[in-house]
């Protein structure tokens, strides 16, 4: 059906407003990744710098340790053990994994909403061609909810990356945020335990425990890679199934 000429015009305009907000975004998260690459990067460098420019905000340095937390979660560049570690350091662990959880549940949520509205293509701003390969298997996965507990649960999974999918998935945002907050807090409770280790000056403790992580880290990310290839296997199965019938 042929549209008329005031109907163009308006999809004209959409267009045009369409193109005029992604490049603000693209701007605004250009401005950001350099915060967090440049500005964090420097801060990061020793618990105590962090510290300090956090405490440096008074009371509201909770709100700028959350605010960096969500930046991490949305650049998924640096990982977001140092932030942890580094609230870890300032807060203590109970409230430093508060504020980092609240700041995972935020960004998280956004990503979650900006994918569903924009679909792949926004995903494709932060994430690599071969990674979108590698992990779209989680559109198709039958048991969909078990899979993002697990993904989230196992350490060394590149957890923020996965995020960007999971709003191309059938699954809700209650049903995302309280399977992945809930999966995150071992990891979280680890990094944040580390951070007030070395902020009380308890050297061995927290080599111990960071030494542990690492381990099982390691473990981890075999355990995803294994995961991952059965997955892959699986889906070809199918697909040869399908294309036999």
């Amino acid at each position: 059906m042929k549209k008329t000429p005031s109907e163009e015009k308006l999809l004209k305009r959409k267009r045009i407003f369409a193109l005029i907000s992604f490049a603000v975004l693209l701007c605004v998260i250009s401005f950001l990744t350099y915060f967090l690459i440049v500005r964090f990067s420097k801060i990061a460098k020793s618990g105590e710098e962090f510290n300090d420019f956090i405490k440096g905000y008074g009371t509201y340095g909770a709100f700028v340790a959350i605010g960096i937390q969500i930046l991490q979660v949305f650049i998924a560049l640096i990982p977001g053990e140092f932030v942890e570690i580094g609230m870890g350091y300032a807060y203590g662990w109970f409230e430093a994994t508060l504020y980092s959880l609240l700041g995972v549940a935020i960004g998280s949520s956004l990503i979650f909403l900006l994918v569903k509205k924009f679909g792949i293509r926004f995903v494709e701003i932060f994430v690599s061609s071969d990674k979108i390969n590698e992990l779209k298997f989680i559109r198709s996965e039958e048991k969909l909810k078990r899979l993002t507990f697990i993904l989230f649960f196992i350490p060394g999974t590149p957890k923020d990356l996965i995020t960007y999918f999971i709003g191309l998935t059938r699954i809700s945002l209650k049903d995302f945020l309280a399977i992945t907050l809930f999966a995150r807090i071992p990891s979280v409770v680890s990094s944040t335990v580390g951070g007030n280790f070395i902020g009380e000056k308890r050297y061995v403790e927290a080599v111990i425990l960071f030494v542990v992580t690492a381990l099982i880290s390691l473990i981890g990310i075999k355990l995803y890679n294994i995961l991952l290839k059965k997955i892959k296997e699986k889906a070809k199965r199918i697909k040869s199934f399908h294309s036999y019938k």
